[in-house]
């Protein structure tokens, strides 16, 4: 069995493939650092590492347990994490933020919930801009957000799907397509569409806010809108017209507005994310109360 230190040694030269920049990381000296190593490769019965006075590589010995350890010593330390953090309870303060009403009415449920339960903690619910993007997060504003789905940012980790909605077309009602049963995305060749402003990712706009119809027919561009207040008064007053959840209708009862279904669209998925780096006891027991609530 190998000794933590020495997982963590080698672990740590495998990355750095430098004996310098390994000991300075772990605060001991090369001299330890090659200690270590050679009593490693005696254990295991063959060069590790292959050294020269200018590089240092592994061998294919030593990729191969790299390769096999590094997965179990980052469980190993997740689970030491986590048992630290359960003792100590789930305590601290979290941000959650959301930019449609049914996301704030998950959250402040699930943060009803776990004050209850949990009353030295701090949390707080408010809403973001209906831009699709993470800048909060990333700017530390927020621990956790209601997002619209996809998110696909490496830094960050998305929970399951919490809502899935069929998708509808919000039209003026003196529109001639408000009149009808159901679209379809072909039916938005040429309409001026409104969409969020901000930064958010192409791949997020071109999902929920396409350019084009799917025989690549162009899709007009309409005003753009910070917040869903923004959205209605643009489509109330006939500026365009705007794909949204099926749920808004519930939530968003306007005269001058029509729902009219998509039929050939897929639902809006929503989910949580967060940093990945940010995980903490207080964080999983929110993400785990919010997939318990119900709208």
């Amino acid at each position: 069995m190998f000794e933590r230190y020495e997982l963590e040694a080698f672990l740590t030269l495998a990355e750095e493939l430098h004996f310098g920049r390994t000991a300075e990381r772990l605060g001991v000296s090369t001299g330890r650092i090659s200690q270590t190593v050679k009593k490693l490769e005696r254990r295991v019965g063959a060069p590790l590492f292959a050294r020269t006075s200018r590089s240092v590589q592994l061998t294919p010995v030593g990729l191969s347990l790299y390769e096999d350890l590094l997965p179990a010593y980052r469980q190993l330390r997740a689970a030491l994490e986590r048992a630290v953090e359960a003792g100590r309870g789930v305590h601290g303060r979290l941000r959650t933020g959301f930019a449609t009403p049914w996301g704030g009415e998950l959250l402040t449920a699930a943060a009803d919930t776990l004050l209850a339960r949990h009353p030295g903690c701090e949390i707080t619910v408010r809403e973001v801009p209906l831009d699709g993007g993470t800048g909060p997060l990333r700017d530390g504003t927020l621990d956790v957000q209601f997002v619209a789905f996809p998110v696909r940012e490496p830094d960050l980790t998305t929970g399951p799907v919490l809502v899935a909605e069929d998708r509808v077309l919000l039209v003026p009602v003196a529109h001639p397509l408000a009149g009808r049963a159901s679209l379809g995305l072909e039916d938005l060749a040429g309409l001026p569409l409104i969409a969020p402003e901000g930064a958010s990712p192409r791949y997020w706009r071109d999902h929920h806010f396409p350019r084009r119809t799917p025989s690549g027919a162009a899709v007009g561009r309409g005003p753009a809108a910070a917040t869903w207040q923004e959205v209605l008064s643009h489509v109330s007053a006939g500026r365009g017209v705007v794909p949204g959840a099926a749920l808004g209708a519930r939530y968003h009862p306007r005269p001058g507005i029509a729902y009219v279904p998509l039929r050939d669209a897929p639902p809006i998925e929503y989910g949580l994310v967060w940093p990945t780096a940010a995980d903490s006891a207080l964080l999983r027991a929110f993400v785990e109360a919010v997939g318990a609530s119900h709208l």
